[in-house]
């Protein structure tokens, strides 16, 4: 009897031994094809967005990282579904995917570009300044933030391009609403925004334009002297421009239209004469 207990009892010891290990092995078992089911899901996504098929390229991205989130592949992956919805301009898409992946994964190294893909994204929605200013102001803060935080990147050094680029439309949408407030005769409003593009954008190709409308609105509603200032003004920075002489016929009402075959001595009388205006 004796016998038969202790039989017993080593046999369960070897059964309960057999089965940790059996659990052990199954459990690398499964950990391995997690990890196999995270790569095969990458490379499908992969192979699909060669094909074209972005939406399920996307998708597959999006599953690799849910399959395996503590892999070094999973932020690698989810970029990648960010980046075929931009490819194919679904920019939507692509910004909720840029913010997730920029709320969850706060070191990863890449995050540089993924910022950049988040500008262009809202970068590439402007069709018409007169319209998209919420999207060129996005694009504005987000090339700013690169110039600031990764400033010696090649992405800086696009951000900068693009920024000058939004300088431009962003003057063109004041001169816009300027003559907005012209055309309806609302002198004081028009003023103030042609001052916001000689303040703000004065490295626009609309400042010119800007100072002679502001010598032009100013005489219009009695205010010569102020008038003036801006006539030097325009004066001293494009004294060759095609605005200096608008602004010289608005100050000087005898004006008669000068000959092109004037000489270099007539020039330099009729700047003089556009001097003696502005003292």
């Amino acid at each position: 009897m004796k016998f038969h207990s202790l039989y017993l009892i080593v046999f369960l010891i070897f059964l309960a031994s057999s089965c940790a290990k059996e659990k052990e092995k199954i459990s690398i078992v499964e950990e391995e094809s997690l990890e196999s089911q995270m790569i095969k899901a990458y490379n499908e996504g992969l192979k699909e967005f060669d094909k074209g098929d972005v939406i399920f390229a996307a998708k597959k991205f999006n599953e690799a990282e849910l399959l395996y989130p503590q892999s070094i592949w999973a932020p690698r992956a989810a970029l990648m579904a960010a980046y075929v919805y931009y490819s194919q301009f679904y920019y939507t898409d692509s910004i909720i995917e840029l913010e997730k992946y920029l709320d969850k994964y706060k070191n990863h190294p890449r995050r540089d570009y993924a910022y950049y893909l988040l500008a262009l994204c809202h970068y590439n929605q402007i069709v018409d300044e007169t319209k998209d200013l919420n999207e060129i102001l996005k694009a504005k803060k987000y090339f700013e933030f690169i110039i600031k935080k990764y400033p010696d990147t090649e992405f800086a050094l696009d951000s900068e391009f693009k920024l000058e680029l939004i300088k431009e439309l962003l003057a063109s949408k004041e001169m816009y609403l300027a003559r907005y407030y012209i055309d309806r005769e609302k002198w004081i409003p028009a003023i103030n925004r042609f001052k916001t593009v000689v303040n703000d954008y004065e490295t626009t190709i609309f400042v010119e334009e800007a100072l002679h409308r502001l010598v032009e609105l100013h005489y219009k509603v009695g205010l010569v002297d102020e008038s003036k200032k801006y006539a030097a003004l325009l004066g001293y920075n494009y004294q060759s421009s095609k605005w200096y002489e608008e602004s010289y016929k608005v100050l000087n009402k005898n004006y008669k239209k000068i000959s092109k075959t004037k000489n270099k001595k007539e020039e330099e009388s009729i700047i003089q004469k556009f001097k003696d205006l502005l003292k």
